[in-house]
């Protein structure tokens, strides 16, 4: 038997399953982008990867992020979340047409591969040129039409914004890259209308879609939620329907009692992006309270203009530190548990949790190689803790989407990147 690859004898292989396992000096069979063994035998492969000093685990998944607002890094600080919007729709009014959009999402989605992000659940506007641009990459990419019941920034009216939606399955079915579902982002329930948001809830209904939208940031939006609405924004969402069909909500900083309890009930999950709200004072939300209640909770880092990067390592580390300060307790969340939360905790409120997110047979090989030789990763007691603790994206060596390769060596290999960057300065400097 031969196969396509092998990674041979890493050092460490976490599995982040249930069990939370960990193997040592072991081999990772791939063939026709599945996992085929994990164990101490390997069979002949094309391509062998050595593992000597390696340390292989699922990719990471960013499950709240706006990949083309790296052309915005560093041009809306020290404001809050309201104060933030006003800045970066105004910029975004300038910069972010269809070409800024493709520029902006090829400089993100080779920032997050190379640290060691594989999947990304990425709401921006103009989503096909977007989704063009990550594929290129080699990123996993979920993506897809964005509402507000106004213009927005991309200068469209509701029935433009409908027709995109209605032909998304098509488009995205042309586009091509590793598999992703279908999704539809409403960017929120003040920005988004009820009547709106039911007419989203029906789409997505037909078209089997994922539906991600932003949810209690910060107590502004929540109260600028009620003034539009009448309601707090989860209520609005189950009252539009949205939240009976299980949607990501970015953020959820601001969850009350009633909202965690419908959240649980539906199956809803949140994407905890600890940089973003720090940076911006949203506040920090309780994620072990939510977890305890039954909430699915996934780590993001939000977009380049409010946590000013991609860094899923330090939205890690972030995560776990803010959870035990929140609840003054150093065993308030475990490494094993904010690992998990980046890898199949994401996958799973993706609806890929059967795809990836663990390292077992028949999964398709989304993996990254963190080279263990760097004094801060020496030694090793416990895999999970260097990762959380010590690991940074600096320390990712090797990147494999659906079993191909995308980053060997610490290098891109899908695409120059310095023409990735070159055309990303080159954008902004001429609007």
């Amino acid at each position: 038997m031969s196969v396509d690859l092998v990674i041979r004898d890493a050092r460490y292989v976490v599995m982040t399953d249930d069990a939370g396992g960990v193997q040592e000096r072991a081999s990772i069979a791939i063939d026709d982008g599945r996992i085929v063994s994990v164990g101490e035998e390997a069979p002949e492969a094309s391509t062998v990867i050595d593992g000597e000093g390696l340390l292989v685990m699922p990719g990471l998944v960013n499950l709240h992020t706006h990949l083309a607002m790296t052309l915005l890094r560093g041009i809306a600080e020290e404001v809050d979340l309201q104060g933030f919007l006003e800045r970066v729709w105004a910029e975004e009014s300038r910069i972010m047409g269809p070409e800024g959009v493709y520029a902006g999402t090829r400089l993100g989605a080779l920032e997050a591969v190379l640290g060691g992000t594989t999947t990304a659940l990425d709401m921006y506007f103009h989503p096909a040129d977007a989704h063009r641009a990550a594929v290129e990459v080699g990123l996993r990419h979920v993506t897809g039409p964005v509402f507000f019941s106004f213009p927005g920034p991309d200068h469209l009216e509701w029935d433009e914004r409908m027709a995109l939606a209605r032909a998304w399955p098509t488009t995205l079915e042309a586009l091509g890259g590793p598999y992703v579902p279908r999704a539809l982002m409403p960017h929120a329930a003040f920005t988004v209308g009820l009547e709106h948001l039911a007419q989203i809830a029906d789409l997505a209904r037909e078209q089997g879609a994922l539906v991600h939208t932003h949810a209690s940031e910060n107590d502004k939006e929540n109260a600028d939620t009620i003034t539009a609405t009448g309601l707090r924004p989860v209520p609005a969402l189950e009252a539009s329907g949205i939240l009976a069909l299980a949607p990501v909500l970015g953020h959820g900083v601001r969850l009350d009692e009633h909202d965690r309890a419908r959240v649980a009930a539906t199956g809803t999950a949140v994407a905890h992006c600890p940089g973003s709200n720090l940076k911006l004072a949203s506040g920090a939300a309780d994620v072990v309270g939510y977890r305890d209640q039954g909430i699915r909770v996934g780590i993001g880092t939000d977009g380049c203009s409010s946590s000013n990067d991609l860094d899923m390592f330090a939205a890690m580390r972030l995560a776990a530190n803010l959870a035990r300060l929140v609840r003054e307790d150093p065993a308030a969340l475990s490494a094993r548990d904010v690992v998990r939360a980046a890898t199949i905790e994401g996958a799973c409120a993706l609806g890929l949790g059967n795809r990836i997110g663990t390292i077992e047979p028949g999964k398709e090989a989304d993996l990254i190689a963190i080279d263990l030789r760097a004094p801060h990763l020496v030694p090793v007691h416990d895999p999970y803790t260097s990762v959380v603790f010590s690991a940074g994206r600096s320390d990712v060596r090797h990147v494999l989407v659906a079993g191909r390769p995308v980053v060997i060596d610490r290098e891109p290999v899908r695409v120059d990147p310095v023409a990735v960057m070159s055309e990303a300065v080159r954008i902004v400097e001429a609007t």
